[in-house]
């Protein structure tokens, strides 16, 4: 598996999927290895993905400073990525979380990034909150499913302050649009791919300046895509168009029947809009 030094010396991984120009996929969690994205769906046929495995995850290596697992300080981890790639732009997509170190790289290094693909952002980093209404509203879309009566119970438990473990677990299906084998045994999969430690440090104080990150943002001149999901409990599609508008040229798209994971709920539809977007030009 190919890896790289960190300024601070930590040995960085990441794998390498398909064929064609490069883009890099920075995966969610937060803080979570890259092997949930797989191959998103099939997109690796189109292009080639470099799925970095974030310090501390996967097969990265453990920093010795637990406060390098900041957002803002990873952006010098994706910068050292596209130095050891000899990559003078880079087309970069990013899942859930990794929105927030996609768009700090953005920020600090716009000419760096060709195209940029948000998929379900989750971006509290740029000051966009949701509201429970919202995902109690979303939530009530799945009212039809044999799961729903125990999942809705534990999500009112979540959004009034009176999670128990179990709670998280039972609303597990509202973050697939079909809560199916395929769902079951990627959501096993990601049991323990999760660095928690890095997790609680990564959004620290001082990780973000939403003020300043969507300035930036704003003078951003490349193209982007945010595609949301229909279903998506965690992103729904309101907050997600507010993180579209940040954008000067973004293009807004809802994929029908997704949740979290787009590219599991209907590969064919995912990967014909992503790989449209990104096309064969880095």
């Amino acid at each position: 598996m190919p890896t790289l030094p960190a300024y601070d010396g930590t040995e960085l991984a990441y794998h390498v999927v398909g064929d064609g120009p490069p883009v890099i996929c920075l995966p969610g969690g937060p803080m979570q290895a890259s092997a949930y994205l797989g191959d998103l769906g099939g997109l690796a046929a189109h292009r080639q993905l470099i799925l970095p495995d974030l310090r501390g995850t996967g097969r990265s290596a453990v920093p010795q400073s637990a406060d390098s697992y900041r957002c803002d300080r990873l952006v010098d981890d994706v910068e050292a990525l596209r130095e050891h790639l000899g990559l003078d732009r880079m087309d970069l997509l990013a899942h859930s979380a990794g929105t927030n170190l996609a768009a700090l790289y953005v920020a600090r290094h716009p000419g760096r990034v060709g195209r940029l693909a948000l998929i379900t952002p989750s971006a509290t980093g740029l000051g966009i909150a949701v509201p429970g209404e919202t995902r109690r509203e979303t939530a009530q879309l799945r009212s039809e499913e044999p799961w729903f009566p125990t999942a809705f119970a534990a999500l009112e438990a979540i959004t009034s302050g009176k999670a128990t473990d179990d709670s998280w677990q039972a609303i597990e299906p509202f973050f697939y649009g079909r809560w199916d084998d395929t769902a079951r045994a990627h959501q096993a999969a990601k049991d323990g791919q999760k660095n928690e430690e890095a997790a609680a440090v990564f959004g620290a104080e001082g990780a973000f300046d939403p003020d300043a990150t969507r300035a930036a943002l704003a003078r951003f001149g490349g193209p982007v895509l945010v595609l949301a999901g229909e279903f998506d409990l965690n992103s729904p599609p309101g907050p997600t168009a507010e993180c579209a508008e940040l954008f000067p040229h973004a293009e807004y798209i809802v994929q029908p029947g997704a949740g979290h994971f787009p590219w599991l709920d209907d590969p064919d539809r995912f990967v014909a809009t992503t790989a449209r977007f990104l096309g064969r030009q880095s």
